[in-house]
């Protein structure tokens, strides 16, 4: 099975499981794990922060950093289709009782969106405290954004007064697709997020790095949240095999991408009815469209292709550390046999 689904369906190297059983470990809780304090360090260190928290996913850590950020009743600037507003099940509003300002998605989050959703703490107004800014973002088509463009968002966020979270799952994906480092990427950013279990392959895990004030905060909403695990250090050392040794290879997955794409391209030119959207510069992630977008993908699931629908005919392939060339090969095949057949 090609699994092009997500770069979550990732399963330990045999190296990654290795490093993980000779893990050493202690009570997390207690601030005892030597393996999640080597994380949490590093990690930190790679960002440019304080200091960090190791958080269960990534949902718990940007819920954490919405909960640092504002009070019942306030109102949180994001994207449209940002992972925090559309994918974490209503949290937000449940947990920190916010509501979300959505700006426009082909923006990309200009100063005059910004300004124009930002709410002055007038009487009658839901006050905006916080943006979010998700790098990559995943309903964006996987579109990175650079360093210059996370430095415009942060200052004129904090020019209104704004705090600012990044929510960095695949930060090392812009990293690798910019040419920027994270630290340069999170330069500015009061917190940000980053996940270990996307590309980097891990099977579990994310952190929220900032300064040492509000990290220890995050610590105790992590608690309140039923996040303070044990002996986690077994997914620590995952993680940091992840951060050493896959970071790297993040290019491996973003030219497969690429070539997925071109051969979409291809059957575009046999006439094939497509629509193919990647961004520039490429991550991991191609969209594609066709009128019969469902259908299509169930029958990709016949001959052992495995891709989301994600509405409106538009079909999400993530590429990953468990995709080879082969595979992309393959898919363009099977793609070809089941848009022809479907022609017929």
């Amino acid at each position: 099975m090609i699994d092009l689904r997500s770069d979550t369906v990732t399963t330990p190297t045999p190296e990654m499981l290795r490093a993980m059983t000779a893990a050493e470990v202690g009570d997390d809780v207690y601030g005892e794990d030597p393996s999640i304090n080597r994380l949490e360090e590093e990690v930190a260190g790679l960002l440019g922060k304080e200091t960090a928290v190791f958080t269960p996913s990534g949902s718990m850590a940007n819920q954490i950093a919405i909960l640092l950020h504002t009070r019942p009743g306030d109102s949180v600037l994001c994207e449209e289709g940002s992972h925090t507003f559309a994918y974490e099940a209503g949290a937000g509003a449940a947990l920190s009782g916010v509501q979300f300002d959505l700006l426009p998605f082909g923006e990309r989050l200009s100063d005059e969106a910004i300004k124009g959703r930002f709410r002055a703490d007038g009487l009658h107004e839901s006050p905006s405290t916080l943006i979010l800014v998700e790098n990559t973002h995943n309903r964006g088509r996987g579109r990175a954004l650079p360093r210059q463009e996370t430095e415009r968002i942060v200052a004129t966020a904090h020019g209104l007064g704004l705090k600012a979270h990044c929510d960095g799952a695949r930060l090392w994906n812009a990293a690798a697709a910019t040419g920027n480092s994270e630290r340069e990427l999170a330069a500015g950013f009061d917190t940000v997020s980053v996940c270990f279990s996307k590309g980097l392959g891990a099977p579990v895990g994310s952190a929220l790095a900032g300064g040492r004030e509000d990290v220890a905060r995050a610590r105790k909403i992590r608690k309140r949240l039923g996040g303070g695990m044990r002996q986690a250090g077994f997914l620590a050392a995952a993680a940091l095999h992840g951060l050493r040794q896959h970071r790297g290879r993040l290019p491996e997955d973003h030219r497969r991408a690429v070539a997925l794409a071109q051969g979409l391209e291809e059957l575009v030119q046999h006439g094939r009815p497509l629509e193919i959207d990647i961004p520039d510069p490429p991550t991991n992630m191609v969209y594609w469209r066709v009128a019969n977008g469902p259908e299509v993908v169930e029958a990709l699931r016949g001959k052992g292709v495995l891709m989301n629908h994600v509405g409106n005919g538009w079909i999400r392939a993530v590429t990953h550390l468990q995709i080879a060339d082969s595979d992309i090969h393959d898919a363009v095949q099977r793609i070809r046999e089941v848009l022809l057949s479907a022609g017929d």
